[in-house]
């Protein structure tokens, strides 16, 4: 069994200045409060001593919780391995897990970071994924989000990145038996393992890494759609026929609204914006004039690099559904980029007004202001990101941003953080 040690619920920070001394830790894995350095820091700070490597004479092995403790092969990391074995044999070293051991420190803060909810646009900052995987992963079920406000979802931080680590690992070619018996011996240290197996088993088919929807088996990294079964030849269209500009059975008449609203979106996936464009269409044609419709219209119009129909269909969205969040932070961002800030400027506070601790309005709306000169009035809206995100690119930037507002020397950061690709801080927008 896992020695498992708490800190008392009315220990104060002075009381645990010193909780470590004597204590030689290591880490492992991804820590989800703070980089490997920093917590070296804070095992000084508290009296002990951080070590790069564990030996017999490590007394606290810390395990990261951002995804999985495993290596590039699929095993558990080399680490626990060899603290489990020494333990088997009376070596008495203890296993904490990061949380437990944020406890011990009294960093109450600091746990709640390692389970703090993001939203699509945060985790793509955070996890370096796109926001157009982060939607279709949570379309075929393979992430769930805890809440959503507004139609915007919150994910669980965890859930999400164990999904990316055993997409990597599935990627890399490690068997789906091999990974699950890895999670079976980390259960004892890190609780249950049923989501992860779950969302292996929507994962993994034959050893490939492959998503099941309603139309069949889908890539979830590339989005490319995998057939399990031969396709048959498509004619090809005469010449003056009216076609659509991708491959439609011959009953598409039958097709329903939301048929052609989900073709849209895996075509979307697929990065078929052009053929996207005209599913959605033909999915408001069918009378499914949902705000989801519109949105994803105007995202696909935007790929298409018609910038002016995005806008107008962000509007549908909205006029649809009036507390549609994402689309008005869209919306907020493309009237940026399309040099009406004041529109952007009116677009983020709609945002703010329906949802005030909406993430990503204060962030956007932050970065205009700087950009526009009024720094002193972004400077609430900084503030207000970083309660909740204190640890991803863009919580680096809002950190500079005010240091600069105070006089602080800082790198600065000058480029706007638009909706619908990657700025040249290697920040991942809104929707990309």
């Amino acid at each position: 069994m896992v020695d498992r040690i708490e800190a008392s619920p009315t220990q104060t920070g002075s009381q645990t200045s010193g909780c470590l001394t004597g204590e030689r830790v290591s880490f492992t894995g991804i820590l989800a409060s703070m980089t490997h350095q920093a917590a070296s820091d804070l095992v000084a700070k508290y009296g002990g001593t951080a070590t790069h490597n564990v030996s017999r004479q490590t007394t606290m092995l810390v395990i990261g919780e951002e995804g999985w403790p495993l290596e590039e092969n699929g095993h558990p990391s080399q680490k626990l391995l060899l603290v489990t074995e020494w333990n088997q044999h009376g070596a008495g070293i203890k296993i904490v897990p990061e949380s437990d051991w944020l406890r011990i420190l009294d960093l109450d803060e600091r746990r709640q970071e390692v389970h703090r909810l993001h939203t699509p646009a945060m985790l793509s900052s955070v996890l370096g994924l796109s926001v157009s995987i982060i939607r279709r992963w949570e379309r075929i079920g393979l992430i769930k989000p805890v809440r959503k406000i507004f139609r915007l979802p919150y994910f669980d931080f965890q859930e999400v990145s164990s999904a990316r680590r055993l997409t990597e690992l599935l990627n890399a070619g490690i068997a789906r038996d091999e990974i699950e018996q890895s999670l079976t011996k980390l259960q004892q240290h890190l609780g249950g393992i049923e989501r992860p197996l779950a969302q292996l088993e929507i994962l993994a088919r034959d050893s490939h890494v492959l998503c099941r929807d309603d139309r069949g088996l889908i890539e979830p990294a590339s989005g490319q759609r995998v057939f399990d079964f031969v396709e048959e030849p498509q004619p090809t269209p005469v010449v003056g026929e009216s076609a659509l500009p991708f491959a439609a059975p011959e009953d598409d008449d039958l097709l329903s609204g939301l048929q052609w609203y989900q073709r849209g979106c895996d075509l979307l996936d697929e990065d078929d914006a052009s053929s996207a464009v005209e599913a959605f269409r033909m999915s408001l044609i069918s009378g499914h004039h949902e705000p989801d419709v519109y949105f994803h219209l105007a995202l696909a119009l935007y790929r298409t690099g018609n910038r002016m129909g995005a806008l107008e269909r962000y509007h549908c969205c909205v006029e649809a559904d009036h507390t549609y969040l994402e689309a008005w932070t869209q919306l907020g961002c493309l009237y940026d980029e399309l040099g009406e800030s004041d529109q952007a400027l009116d677009a983020f506070d709609v945002a703010l007004q329906t949802h005030p601790d909406c993430p990503e309005a204060h962030f956007h709306k932050a970065d205009l202001l700087a950009r526009m000169g009024n720094s002193q009035e972004a400077i609430p809206h900084w503030q207000n990101y970083l309660r909740f995100d204190d640890r991803g690119p863009w919580a680096e930037i809002a950190r500079d941003r005010l240091a600069e507002s105070a006089g602080e020397a800082s790198v600065g950061h000058d480029g706007a953080v638009g909706p619908h690709g990657d700025d040249r801080h290697g920040n991942h927008r809104v929707d990309e």
